[in-house]
């Protein structure tokens, strides 16, 4: 509110100062040098030139950076009323993916409104730890670990992973699926009930495999297994991915200097395969320094999480970190050809405007679960009194 003459009133101004200082500067600071260290490596991977993507990914990251900490400063009642709204929206704009959306390289993952194409798979990521913690804050222990409740997460989860697997695109959909379950688990769900699924997991991949992946799908799974069976084709980009690694050594080639990069060797050296780009040219001690960076940040946003006085604010900022974490693990096994190729940039150090976006969203969720720590959240139409 504010005073006649425009002024904001000194009691809620000095609220948000408060709420400011309550901010993790240091995690912020962290990821600040995460994607400094991206833009340098787009910068070199540039042939030491800002465009095209150095120079864009230094502005969206101030951008959104900004857009962080003013949602850091949204009580997490408010995000807990917009938890279902926020997923219903994304679940909509999968579907217009497939009735309207703006197909490329084979396949339809886009929309376009107006000068703006996202991904709204993207938007699913965020929306879909905000629906699950928000049915969990109001199901009791009992309930969470084995009942015919568990019916409504699983179908929560399932409609957007079936529809973004439809696009096709592989990767998103396991994040997504992945990080849904990991919510469930983290709410108390039954260890016999995760026994059973990773059974029936493990039973059902060959068929899955076999009769559901699309053709192109099935020989990256082929292509891991074997890269050396097709090395100019399929197996192309693991194998230069590979090379990139082992050429950077313990200290690497040095900046601007690696030749996988530099000529053109490494495939989606910006993006996908940055960290193997990195790798080349830092060797093993850039690497460990980054990964480093994201432990830290994996454990600062745990810590924040276990701090919430909310279920619902426990289960979001664990749910945020879970997705962070599944991106760090899949891209960095991918390029060290521990998994298939899927398409799974590394957060912060990879070019893409979208899933920046989605990242900052999500931590500025965290941040603001940590500014409202001692927040009690209530369920139904007292959530925001």
């Amino acid at each position: 509110m504010t005073l006649s003459g425009g002024l904001t009133r000194p009691g809620e101004r000095d609220r948000l100062i408060v709420k400011f200082t309550e901010i993790d500067w240091t995690f912020c600071l962290i990821l600040c040098l995460i994607a400094g260290a991206g833009g340098m490596m787009m910068f070199s991977a540039a042939e030491s030139s800002w465009m095209p993507w150095a120079a864009p990914h230094f502005i969206r990251f101030g951008v959104f950076f900004v857009m962080m900490i003013v949602l850091a400063m949204v009580d997490l009642r408010v995000w807990f009323a917009a938890a279902y709204p926020i997923y219903a929206v994304a679940l909509l704009l999968l579907v217009g993916v497939e009735l309207v959306g703006d197909a490329a390289k084979g396949a339809q993952r886009w929309l376009e409104l107006g000068p703006v194409r996202f991904q709204p798979s993207e938007v699913m990521k965020v929306g879909i730890v905000l629906a699950l913690a928000r049915f969990y804050h109001g199901l009791s222990a009992d309930n969470a670990r084995m009942s015919w409740w568990l019916l409504a997460p699983l179908l929560l989860i399932g409609a957007p992973t079936l529809l973004v697997a439809h696009q096709p695109d592989l990767g998103t959909a396991i994040l997504i699926a992945a990080t849904g379950l990991a919510i469930m688990m983290l709410a108390g769900l039954s260890w016999r009930l995760i026994g059973a699924g990773v059974v029936l997991g493990v039973g059902a991949a060959i068929p899955f495999v076999m009769f559901v992946l699309h053709d192109y799908q099935r020989q990256r799974i082929l292509t891991f297994l074997d890269p050396e069976s097709d090395p100019k084709g399929t197996g192309y980009h693991i194998l230069q991915s590979k090379i990139a690694l082992g050429a950077g050594g313990l200290l690497g080639k040095g900046y601007g200097l690696g030749s996988q990069s530099q000529l053109d060797f490494l495939p989606e050296k910006h993006t996908d395969f940055m960290f193997a780009t990195l790798a080349e040219e830092f060797g093993f001690a850039g690497c460990f320094s980054i990964l480093f960076l994201y432990g830290a940040i994996i454990f600062m946003a745990l810590r924040t999480a276990s701090v919430s006085h909310s279920h619902f604010g426990r289960l979001s900022a664990a749910g945020v970190t879970a997705t962070f974490a599944l991106y760090v693990l899949i891209n960095g096994a991918m390029v060290m050809g521990l998994a298939p190729v899927v398409g799974v940039p590394m957060p912060l150090l990879s070019y893409g405007g979208t899933v920046m976006l989605t990242v900052m969203i999500g931590f500025g969720l965290v941040q603001s679960v940590r500014v409202h720590r001692y927040s009690e959240v209530t369920s139904g139409r007292g959530a925001l009194m």
